[in-house]
């Protein structure tokens, strides 16, 4: 799971920080034309500071994405780094994790597919599958 980012700092520069919101939508289609690149889902929130939570086949294929000259990323992150560096007027973020069988519980109820559920294979939690515990306890997630 990788979460990511930004926050406008400083407003009255939309030459700063447009450039940045363009590139995010370019990524995703880039990555959802291309399954074999590793995005499985996402979901995103806007405001202020942004949040996107990316769920990925595996953190090679995140870091492989990150790191390719062939892929959308490097050059935004170039630009970036050219236009914004550590100057403050955008500012970035990104959290990665890792998780696997029975590291992970969630719940869904009257929500179309969202976050996991549209990541993963949804199993009902009924009989012994009702409670938190039981469900981190499973090994065929």
């Amino acid at each position: 799971m990788f979460l990511i980012g930004m926050r406008i700092n400083r407003w009255w520069k939309i030459h700063k920080w447009l450039p940045i919101v363009l590139a995010m939508p370019r990524m995703l289609g880039e990555l959802y034309k291309q399954e074999d690149l590793g995005l499985i889902s996402h979901e995103q929130w806007f405001g202020r500071t942004t949040m996107m939570v990316q769920y990925w086949r595996s953190f090679e294929h995140l870091e492989a994405f990150a790191s390719s000259a062939a892929a959308s990323h490097l050059p935004a992150w170039m630009t970036y780094n050219q236009s914004i560096g550590s100057r403050g007027d955008v500012g970035i973020w990104h959290e990665t994790y890792r998780s696997g069988p029975g590291q992970y519980e969630c719940v869904y109820n009257n929500m179309p597919p969202f976050g996991l559920a549209r990541a993963m294979t949804l199993v009902e939690a009924t009989g012994p599958l009702q409670s938190a515990g039981s469900r981190m306890q499973r090994e065929d997630h």
